[in-house]
């Protein structure tokens, strides 16, 4: 049975998680009522008109109407309190928001470029600004709105691995660092042990390893204990035929001083950690 200390350290932890779920949900909130105006106001109605060539438009508002979807699974997630589900889900479009990064600057380029020529454009843009609902602000300063958005969310995503790790040993809040993946792997061990499961938690510049604490540690139950951080500018990473039958698959990771091999039963996942770890390997090199 636990002990009054125990249940009220666990009931400030809950306060605490809900807390930045709450907050998180406020912004989101915002966020999406923002994103809600461009697409209401802009998108929708220009599509339905023609103001815009389809490819004009695609290349000023890029995927924004899946951007809207992704955050608004997020703030149902959040608003049931599932803050560990919600971010996970979310992770799976962060490869959205890269390529409305990497479009922004054209995005911008092309509406400077059809406010010059197109006048029904540069009419119809004015008309909608002017809505109160838009509180003064032009569609310029709502088009950087969901990368702005993502560094607050990335800092979420270090701050929740940070708490998911004993002690302060390992520091995951570091600037310019971003959140890639997670999830649990089987670490193939060099001599004939057995195998070890472990999480990993990777990001743009390392690879960390985390073991599950004791589940009847009084403070530590649900957290995990760091075994290794892994550099990862000094990293191969190769995938490993021939040793699992068809439905998993091997990794090979090469640092210094040792060489990792991960394994999962399934093919997709060991596929989707190949493809981030190189990716992710490839910028630090």
């Amino acid at each position: 049975m636990q002990g009054p200390c125990a249940q009220h350290q666990r009931a400030r932890w809950e306060r605490k998680r809900s807390r930045t779920a709450k907050e998180l949900l406020e912004t989101e909130h915002k966020y999406l009522e923002q994103l809600d105006l461009v697409l209401t106001y802009f998108v929708t109605i220009l599509k339905a008109k023609g103001t815009l060539k389809p490819a004009v438009l695609e290349t000023i508002f890029g995927p924004l109407e899946s951007l809207y979807s992704a955050s608004h699974v997020l703030s149902f997630h959040l608003e049931k309190g599932n803050l560990g589900p919600g971010l996970e889900n979310f992770c799976q479009s962060l490869d959205l928001y890269g390529h409305y990064a990497d479009n922004l600057e054209q995005a911008n380029k092309t509406l400077k470029e059809q406010l010059r020529k197109n006048k029904s454009f540069r009419r119809f843009k004015k008309l909608q600004e002017a809505r109160p609902q838009f509180q003064g602000r032009e569609l310029e300063d709502l088009l950087p709105l969901p990368l702005q958005r993502l560094h607050q969310e990335n800092s979420l995503q270090l701050l929740r691995v940070q708490k998911l790790l004993k002690g302060q040993k390992t520091q995951v809040l570091t600037p310019g660092r971003w959140y890639i993946r997670e999830g649990w792997l089987l670490v193939v061990p060099s001599k004939g042990e057995e195998l070890k499961r472990r999480m990993f938690f990777l990001f743009s510049d390392i690879l960390i390893a985390a073991k599950p604490c004791h589940p009847l540690h009084l403070l530590n139950s649900n957290k995990l204990s760091c075994q290794a951080v892994y550099p990862l500018h000094q990293c191969s990473v190769d995938k490993v035929f021939g040793h699992t039958q068809s439905q998993g698959g091997l990794l090979s990771l090469s640092f210094p001083q040792k060489t990792l091999l991960l394994m999962s039963s399934n093919q997709q996942e060991i596929h989707d950690w190949y493809r981030s770890l190189t990716a992710a390997v490839r910028e630090n090199t």
